[in-house]
């Protein structure tokens, strides 16, 4: 009854939501005809902010802003090769477990201060801080500073098996050594930060904005945009955007991009956040689920070609089954996705003695049903529209999948005690690897991927990881203990007369403002 009721009030609100779909399209095609408000701000750009205001935007934790103000070492260009920020070469150990860095000698504070191989240190050391974590303190097992410009970082370990991390902005000793770890995110730094990157802080004002002007001083030249406003939108950035108030909406709500589609006014480009994919984890312990050539029929049935096209997500981004890593996507060396093919599906199923007996369209086999019920997180709304999809082509070739929406906190705890028959959720390649034996009740047992596993958490070298990725993505392609659905990807629109962001690599306008230049407005 709840549900049937929550498809009424939708019905009854359909026509107030299809007037107000029709009029914001409407306006933007206005605006697109006419005077174009976007071309008045000269070269500043306004970009609708959605972070939340009570955590100040640039510490560890954000994931764009931080890199308007501060540096890392390295970052990737429009090709996906590193470059060089903070340092200008790096060598490693012949176990890749030593990393030596030459830094830059001609990057400052926005005081004046010289940035140097002390305030990495100090930045490392504070993040391994137990109070912040974000890096896990056992991680790092040694820094030397070997002189202004030289740093020498061993690591105790690789999650990502990946050559140099492009993640980590450095902080100024100077300015921050001394106060409290505990009380991080509540430093008054965080109000008025002092960095080494391409934009210089101006203003804070809270709940509202956020404003930054190019740096004369920066290394690499004073970027090409004159000045960089962040505006705290919270949920209204379509409306913003639509209305000319702004010129980029980053992390696009999907079920906006159909209408920022159409306006002419906006491109639109996408990344990928890598590593993590949406996927169906499978209890093997089901009598249904528990054999691999029914997870493999049930992974065939989907097409999840189409499913991109239902998301409005681009049809062209890759699929997969299997696991990569970061230096493997770069290369384009994924592992093969499984074909959308229902008649294999039902072959499958067949051979392994699922057939519909008594007509009621779902197979059975020595009085099994092949039925079962699957979580979805209600924390991720598309969760439901990819479960709905699923339960159909399931449906198709005679399986009956039920759904139950629950909060992601309970997945996980149920996921934890084996308390689930099929779960639909997020899938992180380093938290599944960790977590697949040992905090995951999937019932999924296999001496080989526990022995790679093994020699995967004690490797640094990304060479050893490779291989034992690609052996690991063999035997998951055989045994199906999830089914990989779609990538991960964000999705961001920026007005047309913001040049060079392209897909994927310089897809965020906020974290590659530096690279970027306006286009004047064509007469």
């Amino acid at each position: 009854m709840k549900k049937q009721k929550s498809k009424t009030v939708c019905a009854k609100g359909q026509t107030s939501f299809i007037l107000c779909i029709c009029l914001l399209a409407f306006l933007s095609i206005q605006c697109s005809r006419d005077d174009d408000r976007a071309y008045s701000r000269g070269s500043t750009v306004i970009v609708a902010y959605s972070e939340s205001t009570k955590r100040w935007l640039l510490d560890a934790f954000d994931e764009e802003a931080r890199f308007l103000i501060f540096l890392p070492l390295v970052a990737y260009d429009e090709n996906g090769e590193l470059e060089g920020r903070l340092a200008h070469s790096w060598e490693h150990s012949p176990d890749y477990r030593e990393w030596t860095y030459h830094l830059r000698t001609d990057v400052r504070w926005h005081d004046g201060v010289p940035v140097t191989a002390h305030d990495v240190k100090f930045t490392l050391e504070l993040l391994s801080h137990p109070a912040i974590r974000e890096f896990a303190s056992s991680a790092i097992e040694s820094i030397t500073v070997h002189d202004d410009f030289r740093i020498t970082v061993r690591g105790t370990e690789n999650p990502e098996n990946d050559e140099v991390s492009d993640e980590t902005v450095y902080y100024p000793k100077h300015l921050l050594e001394g106060l409290e770890p505990e009380k991080f995110r509540q430093w008054e730094f965080w109000k008025h930060p002092v960095g080494n990157g391409p934009y210089r802080f101006v203003r804070y004002l809270p709940e509202t904005m956020m404003e930054f002007e190019a740096n004369p001083d920066y290394y690499r030249g004073k970027p090409r945009i004159e000045q960089v406003v962040l505006k705290f939108v919270g949920e209204a950035g379509l409306s913003e955007l639509l209305s000319g108030n702004v010129d980029v909406v980053t992390f696009a709500n999907p079920a906006h991009i159909p209408m920022l589609r159409t306006d002419l006014r906006y491109r639109e480009y996408y990344e990928y956040w890598l590593g993590e994919s949406a996927a169906i984890f499978w209890q093997h312990d089901h009598p249904f689920l528990g054999d691999p050539r029914v997870r493999r029929a049930l992974t065939l049935a989907i097409n999840r070609r189409e499913l991109l096209q239902l998301l409005n997500l681009p049809v062209d981004l890759p699929l997969f089954d299997g696991i990569y890593t970061n230096r493997q996507f770069r290369r384009s060396q994924l592992p093969e996705p499984l074909p959308y093919d229902p008649e294999g599906a039902r072959r499958l199923l067949e051979a392994d003695g699922w057939r519909d007996t008594n007509g009621d369209g779902v197979r059975d086999r020595d009085g099994q049903t092949g039925s079962f019920t699957a979580l979805i997180n209600t924390s991720y709304g598309e969760y439901e529209r990819i479960a709905v999809y699923v339960q159909d082509q399931l449906r198709r070739v005679g399986v009956n999948m039920e759904i139950q929406p629950v909060d992601s906190s309970v997945i996980s705890k149920r996921m934890e005690t084996g308390n689930f028959e099929a779960a639909f959720k997020g899938l992180n390649f380093s938290l599944f690897l960790r977590r697949i034996f040992t905090r995951w009740q999937l019932g999924y047992q296999n001496a080989e991927v526990v022995a790679l596993i093994d020699q995967l958490m004690v490797t640094a070298d990304p060479h050893v990881a490779d291989n034992i990725y690609r052996r690991l993505s063999e035997i998951f392609r055989t045994d199906m203990p999830v089914t990989f659905l779609l990538p991960s990807v964000g999705i961001h629109f920026a007005h047309r007369r913001i040049q060079g962001l392209s897909s994927p690599w310089r897809a965020d306008p906020v974290r590659h403002m530096e690279d970027l230049w306006l286009e004047e407005k064509q007469k």
